[in-house]
């Protein structure tokens, strides 16, 4: 019979706005000796974060404490290092992120019934459109000397056409129309486009795959003292002066501003603002899903000199259950945009929002719509 393991999340007190986290696990159900660790929103779900490793509590006890976290809403997971070794339910299925409403101090208790690397895998379904293909599964990216899987998404009629479309590139490709290959659950890219063709609206989707190890470099603009050396020029570099001209040269695209378009969540929303705001003169339009601007304040600043003298279309996104400052970074990012002339901004804030693909999904189509010339 399988030990259940339990959590107690205990809020220190405090006469100030910050609050101190302790969480103590107090009984293990298999792997006695593995570490475990925090991953959630204020981590940017890093399943391997040592300051949040749990470390002896005594009484056979492990515990950590998570100092000046402020008040707002949380999700989080426990995990044995990764996200192939994540809290499941106790026959193996996955379970929803944990949420937490912090308003000062308060105790939580949790049981962990089971790890997901205990039970069989299960493979996951092939669930690509026969719009999809698979470009290149090592396209070389010159700026980073690396390489990366390239997805294309081609509009039904595509081959029988004389028409040219307008492109959006889109990060963490493996995530957007393949169950088989994503993180948890897929966008539905091609299946949302397919749906949406009665409309006139269509275009080619390029994903790239995110570079697993070195996202959140490649993704961030700026160096940081916790995650090492920002790649993010680079890897936006690399976007306009070698994926877009390839692209542009191989299938029949629109090639102007008005017709380019870039969008990604979390650290890829983060790159995507970044890159319509170096290159409005190459994307007319970006798609914005819950931004990490708490890693990269300094966007806040690109936001403020930013100026434009093609008219861009900007979509922002995100979820009121998501970290504790999604909402309000999001909506100073929008206020500091709106007073630039040439941006038109459309923002959706869903009340039930998580951090997580099954929300961008259902986000996408209005995005889609606003986009989209």
């Amino acid at each position: 019979m399988k030990k259940a393991i339990v959590f107690a999340l205990m809020f220190a007190a405090s006469a100030q706005a910050q609050n101190a986290v302790r969480l103590v696990v107090t009984d293990v159900a298999t792997r006695q000796g593995d570490a475990i660790y925090v991953a959630g929103n204020f981590n940017n779900w890093n399943p391997k974060d040592e300051q949040y490793r749990l470390k002896p509590f005594g009484g056979g006890r492990q515990g950590v404490v998570i100092k000046d976290i402020p008040s707002g809403t949380y999700a989080f997971k426990f995990t044995r290092g990764s996200f192939e070794r994540v809290e499941c339910a106790a026959d193996g299925r996955d379970i929803a992120d944990r949420t937490l409403e912090v308003n000062g101090d308060a105790v939580l208790e949790c049981k962990i019934v089971g790890w997901k690397d205990d039970y069989p895998e299960h493979p996951k379904r092939y669930t690509a459109s026969p719009q999809v293909r698979i470009m290149d599964t090592a396209f070389a990216i010159p700026q980073l000397n690396r390489t990366r899987r390239i997805w294309v998404y081609l509009p039904k009629g595509y081959a029988a056409s004389s028409k040219t479309y307008p492109v959006l590139y889109m990060e963490d490709g493996q995530n957007l129309f393949n169950e088989q290959t994503a993180f948890a659950e897929e966008w539905g890219v091609d299946e949302a486009l397919d749906s949406m063709q009665r409309t006139g609206k269509e275009c080619i989707v390029v994903g790239i795959d995110n570079g697993g190890a070195h996202r959140m470099n490649e993704y961030d603009p700026y160096d940081q003292d916790k995650y090492g050396k920002g790649e993010g020029i680079q890897y936006v570099d690399f976007l306009v002066h070698t994926l877009k001209p390839y692209i542009d040269g191989k299938y029949k695209t629109k090639k102007g501003p008005e017709y380019t378009y870039t969008a990604g969540s979390s650290m890829g929303g983060l790159i995507s603002l970044y890159a319509i705001m170096q290159y409005p003169q190459v994307f007319g339009g970006a798609g914005v899903f819950s931004p990490s601007l708490w890693i990269a304040p300094q966007m806040f600043d690109e936001a403020a000199k930013f100026r434009t003298v093609s008219p861009v279309k900007i979509y922002f996104y995100a979820g009121s259950k998501e970290s504790a400052t999604m909402v309000s970074d999001m909506e100073k990012m929008e206020d500091l945009l709106s007073k630039r002339s040439n941006i038109q901004i459309l923002s959706t804030v869903f009340p039930l929002g998580q951090h997580n693909e099954k929300y961008w999904r259902q986000a996408f189509p209005a995005f889609y719509q606003f986009i989209v010339e």
